[in-house]
């Protein structure tokens, strides 16, 4: 692939543009679904393409193709500088550069990946199905057990310089338990992240599926009210992912987003910093540069309460006035480049959860939310969402509470985070998030 995509650039560069990028991707991916003891579906699928940018001054023309022989290039090549043709001019518009020292990260892929088997994959998604069954009498059955992963190969070239190439891989489980109570059927969800199958651990998968739903039965609605929140990491997470999203430079540039204008200003406690990460050595979502051939790079976005910097690809930096962060995502060889977050980590604390809850004293305990990203507003960032979770009666977990809300604003929540819990954890919901509890001085419940 190292070669194709030189060839490609070179066959954009005498099709006639000016400058160009070629992208190729190659990734294989696995799936397994089992319910009642049996596999009920197994899929795997490989895929193998290159995309390439043209520019022609400032017009851009973008093609993608899967035959990397050299008359597939050729015509590639061909149909990517027709289309710069066809463009309508931005001034904005215009290649990557070499930006910042490309990072040595190790270890980004694992070498179980290639060498389990469909069989041994398919007894983690086994094992965590039998280890939720075994927790407890009450968990009647699991929805579905699921093990996944992904391999991926990426290589880069441009014009001006930029040339790289890395391999990566992730794994995950996860599995929805069902526990039977007297009042219905409540669940819970368990996860569990890697690079490789061999260090994934099915049976806490299980364990903390079951344990979450058995914690449910029972469940009532709490009393309406405005107290503390402790927010589970699995939701602080879902929260860190819209705050990522709204810190990106597509959205500020547009003003559809809480924190447009107000960088240098205080938007959070003293007690929150939030970085974006696509170096820290697990994180799901690292690799020594971005979708562009930009060097990854951490990039605090939040310290100690105050707003200190945007997220910026190449066309937004060059919009903005600023520099890239190397925060370009791109969704395979098809994709176009757009701002993404790569790892967005919160600096965990000193306490913990037992710490987190005393100093809450009385409130509730959220591990769940439902509507998320349709209940709050990108512009303003005020939200109502339903939630699900425990009572903290005199800084201890009590009963279950579900069918409650919680409201606030997003500015308001971090303005209101008391302190960082001191266990973090890796969460897919939002992006790539590692988060601990966060405990919210205040937040509007409305229940019973």
């Amino acid at each position: 692939m190292t070669e194709s995509v030189q060839r490609a650039v070179e066959a954009a560069l005498a099709a006639g543009a000016s400058d160009a990028e070629a992208f190729a991707t190659e990734a294989g991916e696995r799936e397994v679904r089992v319910h009642g003891g049996e596999v009920e579906s197994l899929t795997a699928a490989t895929q193998r393409g290159i995309g390439l940018r043209a520019w022609i001054g400032n017009r851009v023309g973008f093609a993608f193709g899967t035959d990397l022989g050299e008359a597939g290039i050729a015509a590639l090549a061909g149909r990517a500088a027709e289309a710069a043709r066809a463009g309508d001019e931005d001034e904005h518009a215009g290649p990557p550069t070499p930006a910042g020292e490309v990072p040595e990260l190790g270890g980004l892929r694992d070498a179980s990946i290639d060498t389990w088997s469909a069989a041994q994959v398919a007894e983690i998604a086994l094992t965590v199905e039998r280890e939720a069954l075994a927790f407890d009498g009450r968990v009647a059955g699991v929805e579905q057990a699921v093990y996944a992963d992904a391999a991926e190969r990426v290589s880069i070239a441009t014009s001006t310089g930029i040339a790289g190439g890395y391999e990566s891989s992730s794994c995950y489980a996860y599995t929805q338990a069902l526990a039977k109570g007297e009042d219905g059927t409540e669940t819970g969800l368990g996860f569990d992240l890697a690079r490789g199958p061999a260090t994934l651990d099915p049976a806490a998968v299980g364990r903390e599926a079951a344990e979450r739903a058995v914690a449910m039965i029972g469940a009532g609605k709490p009393e309406s009210r405005v107290c503390p929140v402790v927010l589970d990491p699995t939701v602080a997470a879902s929260f860190v992912g819209l705050i990522g999203g709204g810190l990106g430079a597509d959205s500020i540039q547009r003003g559809r987003s809480p924190f447009a204008g107000r960088l240098g200003e205080q938007v959070g406690s003293g007690a929150l910093s939030l970085d974006d990460d696509g170096t820290v050595a697990d994180g799901p979502a690292s690799a020594p540069f971005d979708g562009e051939g930009v060097a990854r790079a951490r990039t605090p976005l939040i310290a100690a309460g105050t707003l200190s910097s945007y997220l910026y690809d190449t066309y937004t930096a060059r919009r903005g006035g600023a520099r890239s962060t190397g925060s370009a995502g791109r969704e395979g060889y098809r994709g176009l480049p757009r701002v993404s977050t790569s790892n967005l980590v919160i600096a965990p604390g000193d306490l913990g959860l037992d710490g987190l809850l005393a100093e809450a004293g009385d409130g509730v305990f959220v591990t769940d939310v439902a509507g998320l990203h349709s209940g709050v507003n990108p512009v303003t960032g005020v939200f109502s969402v339903g939630a699900s979770g425990r009572a903290i009666r005199a800084g201890e977990l009590a009963e279950p509470v579900r069918e409650f809300t919680i409201a606030s604003d997003l500015v308001s929540m971090l303005g209101a985070v008391r302190a960082a819990g001191a266990d973090s954890r890796w969460v897919p919901f939002g992006g790539s998030v590692s988060t601990p509890p966060l405990p919210i001085g205040e937040m509007t419940v409305a229940g019973a």
